[in-house]
């Protein structure tokens, strides 16, 4: 199961509303798994998306509360560790997608180039290192058809081969007893 994380601000604009509508939606008919934080403005958008084509949602919830988890988060994680769930939202994601985005987004990127995960910028943060030039695991990309295919592609962290290689497939099915 190919899970890709969508990150940007809890508040947005309409245009990124409409373009993480979009990559929840084109997540979901790719048969992956939307994770995000659950929350309002981007988040929300992409899991309606996703949940509108028939995906599944992931939501980390920063607080202690499910419930606080917006509507169209199938799965709600409450971790009660306010900002520090970015962690577990990266670490649990193959490739992030970001979409416009405060200081909690550019937490995500950097965590996640720590680890050696893909990130995605979709008219978001665009990292550049101290000689001007951007770190080889953030693409830019200027749709949400191009982001997702970016995502879908990104390679596999070494740390992350084993739990893929184990992961159930779709049409996976238990050994007969």
């Amino acid at each position: 199961m190919k899970l890709i994380a969508v990150i940007g601000g809890h508040v947005c604009s309409p245009e990124e509303a409409q373009l993480a509508m979009e990559v929840g939606r084109l997540i979901a008919l790719a048969r992956a798994t939307l994770i995000c934080g659950g929350g309002g403005g981007v988040m929300e958008s992409a899991c309606r998306g996703a949940r509108e084509a028939g995906g599944h949602t992931i939501g980390i919830l920063p607080g202690e509360d499910p419930g606080n988890a917006n509507e169209f988060v199938e799965f709600p994680l409450a971790t009660g560790l306010g900002g520090a769930r970015n962690v577990i939202l990266i670490l649990s994601a193959s490739a992030a997608i970001a979409i416009g985005g405060e200081g909690g987004t550019l937490s995500e990127i950097g965590y996640a180039l720590r680890v050696g995960k893909t990130v995605i910028s979709l008219r978001s943060w665009e990292p550049a290192m101290w000689d001007g030039g951007r770190p080889a695991s953030v693409l830019l990309a200027s749709t949400a058809e191009e982001a997702v295919r970016l995502a879908l592609d990104a390679p596999v962290p070494e740390r992350d081969k084993a739990v893929e290689e184990k992961a159930p497939r779709a049409g996976w099915r238990p050994p007969a007893r």
